[in-house]
This record gives structure tokens, C-alpha cells and sequence, in this order.
């Protein structure tokens, strides 16, 4: 046992938390997660005490929480109110929080030991636990749900499969039964190890055999632009620059109507008219839009990021949003929808009368905070039917994605994914194949500089443009499929399977008695 020969339980439990980070993109060391949360149970059994168990469960979290999310540095390399080293204290931070939920998982846990070692009873609780730990990360405070452990199987598409059924969150319990299960097979006892072996080899080996539908000869067109510009791009005229750029990938001469997707964060011009003349500066919105349609064939429809405006009753700005328009061949806007789910400290700053007077500022540039829209909406597009938006963050939250009673057929997200770096890139687009395949739904990616990619309701890349490459994708939309068990329950399948967990541990107690 890990904890028998280790002196430094607290540090041995921080190596192991950057073990198991290693199992996320872009590694996918899948493995190596499961060795870490072996360990991790290993420790948090053998703990004297349950303050001991806690402080070790914290510990494995600010490893793990430290390399999986060292991304976050990234972002603060784009402005320049605060300086870029800030970043890595930023990232040490976050860790630092994140780490209390892997420390409630540890404690409950450590509250259901067994006298003998790990046993399957242990194994359950601390699977359940972990469940309602991810859940609350994903909730409590405006929620960051980056990275559920459940998330490490997307190589293995058949077993990240069965979040269609239970969810992702339920999947990360399920990994951490597996992970603790093997622990016992160690010590010789087989059961449980090798019935949730069998479990997920089956579904492993369904990947095989169980495919989306391919798109219909007669389906939609999509063509995906990312022009490959960074934050970095800036100055007076990095708008026309992007907005050119952007054209260039829009134009073809000839061919069937197009759904034309842009990333976010590129545009600089406000595109909505019936603002007060003086918010235009000297580009009314109907000479963007105008250059938009001139790029778009008939039958077109282009959705794009926006900022766009509020105004009180004096005719000031009273609020912006972070919005993806729907523009037509003719440049009428057809479609509109706000970011619902904000960041914290990039699109808004929580605290703002403590915060600001520390020299603290939002990563976002511009003055004014953004103002969150009403939720998940799936707008109606002539010639293509429902489309749902979620904008670049929205994605990572399980189970909200979409407008309840109005599913769509395809779900749009813009992103920029230049905040990330080489390393949250690849991460974002695994957690995004994850809600392609909770919600059966396919889901195209469009980013400024990658990874954008369209995904098929079952998770699989129909297409992709690398990370930092310049590129046009022009596929038919892919298929949805019929709503999955997920879709229909949402993050109560993560509760179920959490009950079934703790209703499972003890009878197998009692049993043991």
C-alpha cells in the first residue's frame, strides 16, 4: 500500500494529483488517471484521522488542479492592465479552490473506511461522493465544471459513450470505482474489478459497431472559417484585418445555400442597428453588414460573434452583451443570442469595489462588464431549422446546453480559444464531444485559431482544423440522433447513479457483518 511506505502522505497525494492530470488532453495518458485515483483511496483509507484524509484529498487536488488547468497562465498574455506573470499565481489559485471539492470526496469517503483495508463498500461511497463533488464544482459560485475526470475517455469513444446514458459527472463516479476497484484486485480481490472491467470493455468494444448515421446527400452545407488570429493581433487596424480575413474564407462563387460559422472575439464593429449614431464611430452597422452579405451567396445565413449594446431611458450604455448574431444573404439579422453563462474575471469582474482598487481587471479588454442573457435558446433559420447556440465556456456545463421543449438539430459554439493555449485547445474540444454525445446532438466548433471542428451526435471528428493553422471546413451538417436517457433526465441520471452508489455500499456492509 502507498500509504504504508510513504512518510509525506500529503506530498506523495500531490504527485499523484499530477499524475492523473496527465490523463487529459492533450496527453491522454488515460492510465496514469486511474493510478493517481488509485493512490489517492489508497491514502485516504490508511488516514488516521479525517482531518489527515481531508488535507490529503486537498493535496492530490492542487496537483491535479495545477497542470490540468496551467492553460490559464495563457490568458494573461492578451492585456495589459495586469501583468503576464500574475498568470501563473492566477493558475496556483484557482488550483488551490478547485482542490476543496477532491477534499469533500476524500472525507466522506475516508467516514465509509473499511477496518480491512480498502473494500467495495469504500470504493462506492468514495464513487458517489466524487460524483456530488463534481457536481457542486460545477454549481457553486457561477460553477467551473473544466475536466470531470469522465472526460479522460474520450479516446476510448465507446466507454465516453456512456455519458449518453448517465452524464458525465455519473461517468467520472464510475472511473473512480473502477480506479479503487483495481486497488482492491491488488490485494486479490477480484469482483469488483473484474465486473466493471467487463462493463467497460463492452462498451469500449461498441465503438466498433455503434455510429452516428453519416450526413444526407441532400443535408445542409456548413463551412467553417478559422483565419488563425490570435490576441496578439492588435492596433488600429487589426477589425479590418480580421474582418477581411474572415470574408476571404467566406467567398465562393457558386453552389448550395451555406450555414457560414465565425468564431469568437474577432469582429470589432457593432452590427445591430437603431443605436445612437455617435456608438458607431465611422462604421454604421449597415456597412459591416452589407460587406457580410457580399460575401454570401443566396440562401446563405452567417451567424458571428457580436458585442452588442443596451440603453437606458437617457440613451446611454447601460449594458453589453456577448452576443452571436444570424445574418442573411441580403445582411438582415435573423437570429440572436446572448451568453448566458459568463466568466468570472474574463467577461465580467465579481467584487468589482475590492477588486479594482487592487489593480485587478477583467481579461476581456473593453470598460464595461457583460451582462449574462436569459439561457439556452435554439433560434429558427430559414432554410436550416433550429440551431442552438452556446458560446465558447457554455459548453463545459453538462446538462445546459439546451432550450427545454425547443431541442435543436445542431448546436453552434464560437469560441476563442486563443485564451488557451496549446494545452486548454485540445482540452475544450474533448469536454465539447462529451456534450455531443450526452445530448446526442452534433456540435460544430468555430475558433480563431483551433481547434475547430464539427462533431457528430456520437462524438466522433467529421472534420477538424488544427491548432494554430489557418483553414475553411465545407461539410453537409451531420444527423442528429433521437434524444438519449441524458437528455431526457439531465444531472438527475448523476444523482440516480450516485443513490445506487451509497444504496449499494450499504448493503454491502451489512452484508459483511
Amino acid at each position: 500500500m502507498i500509504a504504508a511506505v510513504s512518510r509525506r502522505p500529503a506530498l506523495t497525494a500531490l504527485l499523484l494529483g499530477v499524475v492523473a492530470a496527465t490523463g487529459f488532453a492533450p496527453l491522454q495518458f488515460w492510465p496514469l488517471t486511474l493510478l493517481g485515483l488509485a493512490g489517492l483511496a489508497a491514502l485516504v483509507q490508511a488516514a488516521p484521522t479525517g482531518r489527515r484524509a481531508a488535507w490529503i484529498g486537498w493535496s492530490w487536488g492542487v496537483g491535479h488542479f495545477t497542470i490540468n488547468n496551467n492553460w490559464f497562465q495563457h490568458a494573461f498574455d492578451f492585456q495589459d492592465k495586469m501583468p503576464p506573470v500574475l498568470g501563473y499565481f492566477a493558475a496556483v489559485g484557482l488550483a488551490l479552490y478547485l482542490a476543496v471539492f477532491p477534499m469533500l470526496a476524500s472525507l466522506v469517503g475516508w467516514r465509509f473506511r473499511g477496518r480491512g483495508g480498502v473494500d467495495a463498500a469504500f470504493a462506492l461511497v468514495f464513487a458517489a461522493a466524487w460524483i456530488g463533488s463534481e457536481y457542486l464544482r460545477a454549481t457553486l459560485f457561477t460553477g467551473y465544471a473544466w475536466d470531470p475526470i469522465g472526460v479522460i475517455w474520450v479516446p476510448v469513444i465507446g466507454i465516453a459513450r456512456l455519458s449518453a446514458w448517465i452524464g458525465t459527472y455519473a461517468l467520472s463516479g464510475v472511473t473512480v470505482l473502477f480506479a479503487v476497484a483495481l486497488l482492491m484486485a491488488v490485494r486479490r480481490h477480484w469482483r469488483l474489478a473484474a465486473g466493471l472491467a467487463v462493463v467497460l470493455a463492452v462498451a469500449a468494444l461498441s465503438a466498433l459497431w455503434t455510429h452516428a448515421p453519416s450526413a444526407a446527400a441532400d443535408a445542409p452545407i456548413l463551412r467553417v472559417v478559422q483565419p488563425n488570429i490570435g490576441n496578439d493581433v492588435r492596433g488600429e487596424n487589426a477589425g479590418e484585418y480580421a474582418l477581411a480575413t474572415l470574408l476571404r474564407g467566406t467567398r465562393h462563387p457558386a453552389g448550395a445555400p451555406r450555414l457560414v460559422l465565425w468564431p469568437e472575439g474577432l469582429l470589432r464593429d457593432l452590427l445591430e442597428s437603431g443605436y445612437p449614431y455617435w456608438v458607431y464611430g465611422d462604421r454604421p452597422s449597415s456597412w459591416t453588414r452589407r460587406r457580410i452579405a457580399a460575401a454570401l451567396r443566396p440562401g446563405d445565413i452567417l451567424m458571428t460573434s457580436a458585442d452588442t449594446l443596451s440603453f437606458d431611458a437617457r440613451g446611454e450604455v447601460s449594458g453589453a452583451a456577448n452576443s452571436v448574431l444570424a445574418i442573411d444573404a441580403v445582411g438582415r439579422i435573423v437570429g440572436r443570442y446572448d451568453k448566458a453563462h459568463l466568466v468570472p474575471y474574463g467577461e465580467y469582474l465579481p467584487m468589482p469595489w475590492l477588486l479594482r482598487p487592487l489593480g485587478l481587471a477583467r481579461l476581456v479588454p473593453g470598460d464595461m462588464d457583460f451582462t449574462p442573457g436569459p439561457g439556452p435558446r435554439t433560434l429558427s433559420l430559414p432554410g436550416f431549422g433550429a440551431i442552438g447556440v452556446q458560446v465558447c465556456y457554455e459548453t463545459i456545463f453538462s446538462g445546459e446546453l439546451i432550450e427545454t421543449g425547443n431541442r435543436p438539430r445542431l448546436i453552434f459554439n464560437p469560441s476563442n480559444d486563443a485564451w488557451f493555449g496549446s494545452w486548454g485547445s485540445p482540452q475544450f474540444l474533448a469536454q465539447t464531444r462529451m456534450r455531443a454525445i450526452e445530448e446526442g446532438l452534433p456540435i460544430v466548433r468555430a475558433t480563431p485559431t483551433g481547434i475547430s471542428a464539427v462533431i457528430a451526435a456520437d462524438g466522433r471528428l467529421v472534420a477538424t482544423i488544427p491548432h494554430e493553422r489557418a483553414g475553411v471546413l465545407e461539410v453537409r451538417m451531420p444527423p442528429a440522433l433521437p434524444p438519449t436517457l441524458f437528455s431526457r433526465l439531465g444531472n438527475w441520471a448523476a444523482l440516480i447513479v450516485a443513490l445506487a452508489f451509497l444504496v449499494a455500499a450499504i448493503a454491502n456492509r451489512r452484508s459483511a457483518r
